[in-house]
């Protein structure tokens, strides 16, 4: 098992992190809201990549999992500074960013911001925008005045927060509301079956999205975190149909 390093940001943030070398392109594997890098679709995506000689990158966000800080504190400007900071600092120079739920929003503004180094993108349930979509009008009114809201949790015990100042800063990074000028590979897999992303984002996003190579896998019986036996079979499927061929390709 790869052990998990630290990555200290410059105003003292440190990301965990695990990382296993290999060739190219990279998978960076972005987890989804008050998630972490333990989640069995990012471990099995990590396992993968070290039984093929992949490159890998696994992170917990700041305030997640292993990383320092305060969840209150996220927002998806910072989470992004820290993925790209991660690249950067490990020499990536190709990247296939792995989006879960709101990990396939921070894969858009990632993959915006690394230019030519982005080689593809696998959103898994993707939900770019669910600040907008996602929040009744009356919560919106609660966070715009500055509370925190909380909705019921299925997936574990504590209620799950809204804070406003990520709220706010979703706002600001609205993406569905023009095209996405990204032109690399994409895959979207989605469940039918998800209470809790409509699986019409995904195809709102294969339109918006400037690429004309966008598939889109609808699972008729998938739920949101498509974290089934076969569900992540599929994942890995699309994984290597996306890097093997050019597995020899720069890491």
């Amino acid at each position: 098992m790869t052990q998990t390093r630290i990555h200290a940001m410059p105003d003292g943030r440190e990301i965990a992190y695990r990382f296993t070398p290999g060739q190219g392109p990279a998978l960076v594997f972005l987890p989804g809201y008050m998630s972490d890098m333990a989640g069995g679709k990012a471990t099995a995506v990590f396992e993968m990549a070290q039984a093929t000689g992949v490159a890998c990158l696994l992170l917990d966000y700041s305030g997640c999992g292993e990383s320092g800080g305060d969840f209150a504190d996220g927002s998806l400007t910072r989470w992004k500074e820290e993925i790209l900071a991660l690249i950067e600092a490990l020499s990536i120079k190709g990247a296939v960013l792995i989006g879960s739920s709101m990990g396939g929003w921070l894969m858009l503004l990632a993959g915006l911001a690394l230019g030519d180094k982005l080689k593809g993108l696998i959103g898994i349930a993707p939900a770019p925008d669910f600040t907008e979509w996602g929040i009744p009008q009356m919560d919106k009114a609660l966070l715009a005045d500055g509370e925190t809201i909380y909705e019921d949790n299925p997936y574990g015990p504590e209620p799950t927060p809204t804070h406003p100042g990520f709220w706010a800063e979703g706002q600001a990074n609205l993406l569905l509301e023009g095209e996405i000028a990204l032109d690399c590979p994409v895959r979207l897999l989605h469940g039918q079956r998800d209470p809790d992303v409509p699986w019409d984002i995904s195809l709102q996003l294969a339109e918006k999205l400037r690429s004309a190579d966008v598939q889109v896998t609808l699972i008729k019986d998938g739920d949101h975190r498509l974290s089934r036996d076969s569900d992540i079979a599929l994942l890995l499927r699309t994984v290597a149909e996306m890097i093997l061929p050019r597995g020899t390709a720069e890491a």
